[in-house]
């Protein structure tokens, strides 16, 4: 009884080790196996509550020790994703000093998931669904495009830049808004009620098998979309 009290948090533990393998990785200018740690850590940060569920073992540190770790997995290793491919988009620039200043704006990924997670730990509203994109969708959203689209930074690294800012500093907002999103978590495995997380995991699948990694940049936006026509959240 005592060990397995423990398990939940020995799997959010990997969740932190699989966030900071994969800033590792982003720092070693490996974008793949970066992108792939943060897929590692969103499977231990699904599968450590699950356990909690299943064992009943939760627990006030437990809850810290998720946060802490979805901070390093899903703010500050897509961050330094981003803060990777902007500075390969500025190296090509010939515009002066101020360049390379740039990527540091992709700090703002890791900023607005600490709000996020701390705004979330205190809010008694999101039992059962949230109130802003979730930091794991944010994160493999990022993972997935900064990936998908490192080989085409120069063609045009100046609409590279804006683009990957703008997206930034929208998906930043949305982390703390207040828009309605569905979680993924269901009481039953019955199609009823859960219609349009049946859909989203049937798109998620069409989608990687039609554009592989970039898949789930696109499963994401559509996560997003469905999250605005549901009604039940």
């Amino acid at each position: 009884m005592k060990i397995r009290k423990y398990i939940p948090d020995a799997i959010t533990c990997m969740n932190l080790v699989s966030g900071c393998i994969s800033v590792t990785m982003a720092f070693r200018g490996d974008l793949f196996w970066a992108a792939m740690w943060i897929i590692f850590a969103a499977v231990f940060d699904f599968l450590d509550g699950f356990a909690a569920r299943l064992l009943k073992a939760y627990s006030p540190m437990g809850k810290e020790l998720d946060s802490l770790s979805d901070v390093v997995s899903f703010g500050v290793a897509p961050g330094m994703i981003l803060f990777i491919t902007l500075g390969e988009a500025c190296s090509a620039l010939p515009y002066g000093r101020i360049m390379i200043y740039i990527p540091y704006l992709a700090f703002i990924i890791p900023a607005f998931s600490g709000l996020r997670l701390a705004k979330f730990n205190i809010d008694d509203r999101q039992k059962t669904s949230f109130l802003g994109l979730p930091v794991p969708a944010n994160a493999l959203f990022w993972a997935s495009a900064c990936y998908s689209t490192v080989s085409i930074i120069h063609f045009n690294e100046p609409l590279y830049i804006i683009v990957s800012l703008v997206l930034a500093f929208l998906s930043s907002l949305m982390l703390v808004s207040e828009i309605p999103m569905f979680s993924l978590k269901i009481s039953s495995p019955s199609w009823k009620g859960n219609e349009i997380r049946y859909i989203l995991v049937v798109c998620a699948v069409l989608f990687i098998l039609l554009w592989r990694f970039l898949g789930l940049a696109g499963t994401i936006v559509l996560y997003v979309v469905l999250s605005f026509f549901n009604k039940k959240h």
